[in-house]
């Protein structure tokens, strides 16, 4: 591909210096990606639909000239290579299939940042943020399905086109039958349904979630004053119903956060349009969980774990991982292994942070870590409403590590905040951008 130039390489910049773009990658893998999440739902691709997409980006990054990426990127090729490191660990040829799927989901991770840090000219704050908030739409509208049909489940195509052996494979089966939300009516313990689709679980749900919500607060800017910003307004305040009734204890944490930071930022960059649209929807929120059967549910929810022993298991869980890395410190183990009561969830499976450890190690969880908070340091002092969204998704999402996985639908969100985080302020010059 010859080198072009983009009406925004016309742009002094900082230094009153031309911005010279070397090519332009086009917004369509990205857009795609997202934008197609029904279909990948609907078809059982969702869960690796990053990485064939993450190979067609690759491809047209090796033709394009003047590819770069920030200082800071080689904790996350140190992370991908120690990770990969620890498959020497794996004594069953069974866990080479589970390992592999989740290193590839990393490594595509990896290559998406790299793509949007280097489309700059395209994939703009309007793009990017018009684009997460659709898939924002898509949650919203699983979570309502949820709820409206608790007991159901979508058999995909693919799950009756694969032989009897692969769908056996509790991997498998969990890409290819989909819940539309967590709920037992026969359970012992009286549980309200908690939204899951088009996810797995409801923290997935919940972590995807508050990952997005700053981006929609941009997308809104963007479209102030318009029927499409009075549409996005009124998705904002509709997806706080199913967000409310998953009873998500960690949504309600990474909510907190975000409106604390994001609001935050945006006083000091006297940013008052952010203020008043964080201020109006946290105002909404309130009513609706005060008009919703909330804190009754969450009062049931409680009393289920506090009879389940939800946190025990859970803080019993956090110190097998704790002396699984004790017994193998440098490699880890490679994937999450079997807990001491066969009953309980495998160790390192209850939070991204406890997957690192266990599976990698304490290098591989300390590179993953230092990345995010390098691209977070690089884009902390902006003031333009998409920096401050993308720093405040890094924060929450490096939060998030203690309770939440993030593969595979966490991930490339991060990444997407981080690329932006890390490429800088945008150059006002795109019609309908923010000055």
């Amino acid at each position: 591909m010859n080198v072009r130039e983009h009406p925004a390489s016309q742009a002094p910049g900082r230094a009153g210096v031309r911005v010279r773009v070397a090519t332009l990658l086009p917004t369509w893998p990205i857009g795609v990606m997202f934008a197609g999440l029904p279909l990948w739902w609907a078809s059982g691709l969702l869960d690796v639909v990053t990485i064939p997409f993450a190979l067609l980006m690759a491809w047209l990054l090796t033709r394009a000239h003047g590819v770069r990426v920030p200082r800071g990127f080689g904790w996350w090729l140190l992370y991908c290579a120690w990770a990969l490191a620890s498959v020497v660990m794996l004594d069953r040829a069974v866990g080479v299939v589970l390992f592999g799927y989740r290193w590839l989901l990393c490594v595509a991770a990896g290559v998406i940042f790299a793509y949007v840090f280097n489309a700059r000219a395209t994939l703009t704050s309007r793009y990017l943020s018009g684009t997460l908030t659709l898939w924002f739409l898509y949650v919203a509208l699983g979570g309502c399905l949820g709820l409206l049909a608790p007991t159901g489940s979508l058999r995909t195509p693919l799950h009756h086109l694969l032989p009897a052996a692969a769908r056996g494979n509790e991997l498998v089966g969990q890409m290819t039958i989909r819940p539309f939300a967590q709920y037992n009516p026969g359970g012992f313990l009286e549980v309200s349904p908690r939204p899951t689709a088009p996810f797995l679980y409801t923290n997935n749900w919940g972590s995807v979630y508050s990952l997005l919500a700053p981006f929609v607060v941009v997308y809104l800017l963007h479209t102030w004053r318009t029927r499409r910003g009075a549409a996005v307004a009124v998705l904002l305040v509709a997806s706080t119903i199913p967000a409310f009734l998953t009873l998500n204890r960690g949504m309600f944490v990474s909510l907190g956060i975000a409106v604390a930071y994001l609001v935050g930022r945006a006083v000091l960059a006297r940013n008052l349009r952010i203020v008043a649209v964080v201020a109006l929807a946290a105002t909404l929120g309130v009513v609706l969980f005060n008009l919703l059967p909330i804190s009754e549910r969450l009062g049931m929810r409680l009393n289920e774990d506090a009879q389940g022993t939800s946190n025990t298991t859970r803080i019993s869980l956090y110190e097998q991982s704790l002396s699984a890395v004790a017994s193998s410190p440098l490699l880890g183990h490679a994937t999450p292994i079997p807990p001491a009561n066969p009953l309980e969830p495998s160790v390192g499976t209850q939070g991204q942070l406890w997957m690192l450890l266990v599976s990698h190690g304490p290098v591989a969880a300390f590179a993953w870590i230092t990345f995010f908070l390098a691209m977070y340091a690089r884009g902390r002092r902006r003031g333009d409403p998409i920096g401050v969204a993308a720093c405040t998704t890094l924060l929450v999402g490096t939060v998030q590590l203690l309770f939440y996985g993030m593969l595979p639908y966490g991930l490339p969100l991060l990444m997407i905040a981080a690329a932006v985080a890390a490429r800088g302020p945008e150059l006002p010059t795109t019609e309908g951008d923010l000055p």
